[in-house]
């Protein structure tokens, strides 16, 4: 596989909620090493979101893509590494505001079971290798 390569085959489910473009880079995820290349077509993004199990590095490969952590939003160039930690401090999205488009690895620890957080949404998934075996709508409090 060759991360410059265009074929991007069939697509599965859009894993970034915001058509992204994606390919595995270990096919089937190994036991404990996961990792994708996506593409973020201008105005695409991948929805903001906290693993509680799995630790993840970006590593951007293409392009400007901004993104948002607990601490506010920045814009980051082709090159830059960033890890993000488990837990609510770790939460990350990104969002292609050009009109170039982006390209990056995304790669982490695979945990399961593995909770999921994405505060946005006001949702908590719990998944393992086998799916989704739960979905909690979270509620307002007050």
């Amino acid at each position: 596989m060759n991360i410059w390569d265009d074929d991007w085959g069939e697509q599965e489910e859009d894993w970034s909620g915001g058509g992204a473009l994606a390919k595995r880079l270990v096919p089937g995820g190994g036991p404990m090493l996961g990792a994708s290349l996506y593409e973020l077509g201008p105005g695409g993004f991948a929805v903001y979101h906290a693993h509680h199990g799995s630790e993840e590095l970006l590593v951007v490969l293409r392009g400007r893509p901004t993104l948002r952590t607990p601490t506010g939003e920045r814009r980051l160039d082709a090159g830059d590494v960033v890890h993000f930690t488990t837990g609510p401090e770790g939460a990350h999205g990104l969002r292609n505001d050009t009109d170039e488009p982006v390209r990056y690895v995304m790669a982490g620890i695979r945990v399961t079971p593995e909770v999921v957080e994405y505060p946005d949404m006001k949702k908590v998934i719990g998944q393992s290798r086998h799916g989704i075996f739960f979905v909690h709508d979270v509620e307002e409090e007050g």
